[in-house]
């Protein structure tokens, strides 16, 4: 299948500065009165922290860029806090101390779905918006999700790649984050659904998970092959994973034998691209997306919105934005890059 190469809003040749200085708590600003109107918040405190899976990973390096500049744009205070592991329970200790500091909004990418519920929700008691962002919690512990596509669609993608990469027939393995990632478990299961419906000659031989981390996805890339000798190809829906997976396919006899797809951004991926150990790949602009979460957090903060299915918002640069269903705001759609535009993005 040759996919059709378009770009989703603010897309285009985004240009990344020096990486984000990291700060260890949140500046909580100028804290005004709440509005009297129940659900309408504190208009004056636009303290936004971004909790990431981690510290020093480059895809969430990207996405508080994003956040850092839609903060200032509304005249905010931006911080970014987090563990330097994705574990299910690293983040609880920094979403009670941003509650202890009173911030307006946390701005979260979970590493479990309900490890930091508890925490979560004590955050929203103390009058502290919650938006998700890349990977949900349950619902019932955050004020919204922003999804960066549906998982369908992300899911779809991916196998559509790979089916054409390898011929629509052979072996192919899974290289996941953590086994507790609930985006990446919940396109791992579409995924796994699509194959069996649409691609009877594929077989998907093992699912394997890098923890986020690039020397264990390296590792499980190596063994992977040496486990599969008939692999035709790999899927790593992780932009740490599918890096680590290039870069030992890139300097092994593997190299052109067995095709590597997923989720990764262009400047992890661009050398491994230009030399033909990958080519295509499939992402969402990560800056855009921390971008309409900040914005989603000021909505929440001041009251524009309070998350219900049918709210509207002004993103900024990005325009306006609708609420979903559970409490869903959709960025848009994946999109593939490949030898003939990868050169267009810095991200």
């Amino acid at each position: 299948m040759t996919f059709a190469r378009k770009r989703v809003a603010g897309v285009a040749a985004v240009a990344v500065a020096a990486a984000l200085a990291l700060s260890g708590c949140a500046d909580t600003g100028t804290s005004g009165s709440p509005s009297e109107e129940p659900g309408s918040g504190d208009t004056g405190n636009l303290a936004v922290t971004f909790l990431p899976k981690n510290l020093g990973n480059p895809y969430f390096d990207t996405s508080s860029k994003g956040g850092k500049a839609a903060v200032e744009e509304f005249g905010g205070t931006f911080a970014e806090v987090g563990p330097a592991e994705a574990t299910p329970d690293a983040q609880v200790s920094y979403i009670n101390t941003a509650t202890q500091q009173g911030v307006g909004a946390l701005v979260v990418s979970a590493n479990d779905p309900q490890a930091i519920c508890d925490a979560l929700n004590e955050a929203r008691d103390a009058d502290v918006k919650v938006v998700t962002f890349d990977s949900d919690t349950n619902p019932d512990c955050r004020d919204l999700f922003i999804n960066q596509a549906t998982a369908d669609g992300i899911a779809k993608i991916q196998v559509d790649l790979i089916a054409e990469q390898i011929g629509d027939e052979g072996e192919i393995a899974i290289l996941s984050a953590s086994a507790n990632a609930t985006n990446q478990n919940a396109w791992i299961e579409t995924m796994t659904e699509i194959l069996a419906a649409d691609h009877p000659n594929i077989t998907l031989v093992e699912t394997v998970y890098g923890d986020d981390d690039d020397q264990t996805s390296f590792d499980k890339t190596a063994a992977l092959l040496q486990s599969h000798p008939n692999l035709k190809g790999i899927i790593s829906p992780t932009t740490v994973g599918i890096s680590a997976a290039a870069r030992y396919l890139s300097t092994s006899d593997y190299k052109g034998k067995v095709a590597l797809t997923g989720l990764g951004t262009p400047n992890q991926m661009r050398e491994f691209v230009e030399d033909g150990t990958v080519t295509a790949f499939a992402l969402w602009n990560p800056e855009d997306l921390g971008y309409l979460a900040a914005w989603a957090a000021q909505a929440l903060i001041t009251g524009e919105i309070t998350g219900a299915e049918g709210d509207s918002f002004s993103a900024g640069k990005l325009g306006d934005y609708e609420v979903g269903a559970d409490g869903t705001v959709l960025l848009g759609d994946p999109y593939v890059f490949d030898a003939d535009n990868i050169g267009d993005f810095d991200f």
